[in-house]
């Protein structure tokens, strides 16, 4: 599974690194990133998850795969 942020909807909620702070940390501006390259570690699925389902902007977006 893949993570990614699209930056252009994201508002700066925190909402990811919040549930996932393993997975997602916050830019200068407190804007989220992922951390990494975006490969979501196995046994973190259900955290990556549930930031995409708790973004309000729908900014998360995951992909099933390497």
């Amino acid at each position: 599974m893949n993570v990614q942020i699209d930056s252009e909807c994201c508002q700066g909620h925190g909402r990811c690194y919040d549930i996932a702070p393993g997975l997602f940390g916050e830019d200068g501006e407190g804007y989220g990133r992922v951390l990494g390259d975006g490969l979501v570690p196995a046994g973190e699925e259900r955290e990556a998850r549930l930031a995409a389902a708790n973004c309000p902007e729908r900014a998360v977006t995951l992909t099933e795969g390497a």
